[in-house]
C-alpha cells in the first residue's frame, strides 16, 4: 500500500492522533489526547494503528519507582513497630518488665522482637538480667522520641514521592530490606511521527473521503455456541415433551433388579457376565424395592407367576438381584418407573446413560446415550409400534431410509431391530423395540399393553449432524467443535 492509499484508509481518530503528533518530539499518550481532544484509549488505539502503517513509533520509556508496601502503608498509618515499643516503655516511665511492655506495646511476639532488637542496636534502652528481663531507657531515645527518625521521614517522603536526603537514601535500604518498601518499573510510553507520517500530514488536507477496501478478506469471528451433540439432545428432549411423552428418572447406577430381574432376563444369562456388562466394587449392593414387588418378580422367575407362564424354572436369588452396576440399558429405567406407577394411556422417555464393555469403532461406545421410551394403553399393537419407529428414525435422525429387520430380546415379545441408512456407513442399526411381555408387566401391576424401545440416540445424532464416527460426538478437537453443523428446526 502506497502512502496515498494509507492516508484514504485513515479513520477519523488515526487523522486526528496524526495531528497531534506534530512536532519531532517525543509524546505523551496523554499529551496526544490533551491536544486531539480524544479519550486516551482512543488515543492508544489510533497511535497502535499508525505505528503498523509506518507513520508513527512508539518508544517505550522506563522509569525506577520506590513505593510503599501494603506492610509500610500500614505501618506508617498505625505506627512502626519501634515506635510502639518505646510508646509502651513510655506509658511504664522508661522502665519495666519485658513482659509487661509486650502486654503494653499490643505487637504480635515476631514484631516486639524486632522492635525491642532494634531499639537495643540503636541504644535506646539497656537489658538486665535476672529472674525477670527489666528493659530500661538509655537516654538516647529522646530523639526518636521527638520524631527524628530517619526511617519514619523516607517513608512519608516516598508516600509523597519527594527527593530523599543522603541519610534518607540511607535509611531506604532498612525499608526495602524490611519490605516496608519496594522498587518498580513504569513503562511510558510516547510517540512520534516517522518520515513518511510528516509527509502524510501535508496530504491529509487532499483527502476528503476515507477509502475502503470492499473485497478485502473479513476475519473469520468464532462466537460462543452449544456443543453440537449436546444442542441435538436439548432438541430431542423438547420435540419429545411436545408430542406428550414424560420424562423418566435415569440414575447412572442401578440394581440389576431393574437392569435385569424385573425385565424378566434370567439371572444366568450370558448378558449378565463381566464380558457384557460393568460391576461396582463399592458398594456392591443397594437395597431392593417393597418385599410385594419382589415376590412377585421372583415367582414370575421361578414358576411364572399368574402369567400362564412357566417362568425360567430356577431357584431365583435376592442376593443377586441386590448388586449393582452402571445401567447397561435405558430399559431398567422403564421397569423402575412401571414400578412406581404409569398412566394410562401415557408415554414415557429418558435420555439414559449407558455402560456396556465393547470394542470401540466407527460406530460403537463402551459409554453412550440412549434414547429409552415406552406408550402404555389398551388398544395398541405392533403396528403402532413400528408407525413411532419410523417417525422418530425420520423426525430426531433426519433418516431418508428405514428398515425393520425380526430380534429377540428377553423381555419383548414380539421384537425388531430398527435400521437407518447412513450416507457414508451405509445401513446402521439405530435400536431395538418390542412389546413387553406379560412377565414383565404384572409382577409391576401393569396390566395394559405397553410398548418399548431403545434408540442409539449417538447414532440418530451422527445423521443429523453428518459425521461418520460417532466418537466425534464427544471430541475435544477445537476444529470439529468451531465448525460443527447446527441443529436448527
Amino acid at each position: 500500500m502506497d502512502l496515498k492509499q494509507k492516508v484514504k484508509s485513515l479513520s477519523s481518530i488515526e487523522s486526528k492522533a496524526l495531528k497531534a503528533l506534530y512536532s519531532e518530539k517525543l509524546k505523551k499518550m496523554d499529551e496526544i489526547a490533551k491536544k486531539s481532544g480524544l479519550p486516551i484509549d482512543s488515543i492508544r488505539r489510533a497511535i497502535e494503528w499508525l505505528k503498523e502503517k509506518n507513520l508513527a513509533e512508539i518508544v517505550e520509556e522506563k522509569q525506577e519507582q520506590i513505593v510503599l508496601t501494603a506492610i509500610g502503608k500500614s505501618s506508617l498509618r498505625k505506627a512502626l513497630p519501634e515506635r510502639l515499643f518505646v510508646e509502651a516503655l513510655q506509658a511504664l516511665e522508661g522502665k519495666g518488665s519485658l513482659e509487661q511492655v509486650y502486654k503494653k506495646s499490643q505487637l504480635n511476639r515476631p514484631e516486639f522482637n524486632v522492635a525491642m532488637g532494634l531499639a537495643k542496636r540503636n541504644a535506646w534502652i539497656s537489658i538486665q538480667g535476672g529472674k525477670e528481663t527489666i528493659l530500661e531507657f538509655t537516654g538516647l531515645e529522646k530523639d526518636f522520641i521527638e520524631g527524628n527518625y530517619p526511617l519514619e521521614k523516607t517513608m512519608k517522603k516516598i508516600k509523597e514521592a519527594l527527593e530523599l536526603n543522603k541519610e534518607e537514601k540511607k535509611a531506604l535500604q532498612e525499608a526495602l530490606k524490611r519490605g516496608l518498601a519496594e522498587k518498580t518499573v513504569n513503562v511510558e510510553k510516547k510517540a512520534r511521527l516517522t518520515a513518511d507520517g510528516k509527509k502524510a500530514i501535508e496530504m491529509l488536507g487532499t483527502v476528503k473521503q476515507r477509502a475502503y477496501n470492499v473485497h478485502g478478506a473479513v476475519p473469520k469471528i468464532l462466537v460462543g455456541k452449544k456443543q453440537a451433540y449436546e444442542q441435538f439432545l436439548e432438541k430431542a428432549r423438547a420435540k419429545l415433551v411436545a408430542m406428550g411423552f414424560k420424562e423418566m428418572k435415569s440414575p447412572m447406577i442401578t440394581q440389576e433388579f431393574y437392569n435385569f430381574d424385573a425385565l424378566f432376563q434370567p439371572q444366568g444369562h450370558p448378558a449378565r457376565q463381566w464380558t457384557d456388562t460393568y460391576q461396582l466394587k463399592h458398594p456392591k449392593t443397594g437395597k431392593l424395592p417393597g418385599k410385594k414387588f419382589v415376590e412377585q418378580v421372583k415367582a414370575a422367575h421361578e414358576n411364572g407367576w399368574k402369567t400362564e407362564s412357566k417362568g425360567w424354572e430356577y431357584k431365583w436369588s435376592e442376593e443377586i438381584a441386590k448388586k449393582v452396576m452402571p445401567a447397561a440399558h435405558g430399559t431398567a429405567h422403564s421397569a423402575r418407573q412401571m414400578l412406581n406407577g404409569v398412566e394410562s394411556p401415557g408415554k414415557y422417555f429418558a435420555i439414559a446413560r449407558c455402560y456396556r464393555p465393547d470394542v470401540v469403532d466407527a460406530s460403537h461406545l463402551i459409554e453412550f446415550n440412549q434414547l429409552e421410551g415406552i406408550i402404555v394403553g389398551n388398544e395398541l399393537n405392533f403396528r403402532h409400534l413400528l408407525g413411532m419407529l419410523k417417525e422418530f428414525a425420520i423426525k430426531f435422525g433426519n433418516a431418508t431410509e428405514v428398515k425393520f429387520f425380526p430380534d429377540y430380546y428377553p423381555f419383548t415379545e414380539p421384537s425388531v431391530q430398527l435400521s437407518a441408512k447412513h450416507p457414508v456407513l451405509d445401513w446402521i442399526e439405530l435400536g431395538g423395540a418390542g412389546i413387553f411381555r406379560p412377565e414383565l408387566t404384572l409382577p409391576l401391576n401393569v396390566k395394559e399393553t405397553v410398548l418399548a424401545w431403545g434408540i442409539g440416540i449417538d447414532r440418530l445424532a451422527m445423521l443429523t449432524l453428518g459425521i461418520k464416527d460417532i466418537r466425534k460426538l464427544f471430541s475435544q478437537d477445537l476444529t470439529w467443535l468451531r465448525n460443527a453443523r447446527q441443529v436448527v428446526e
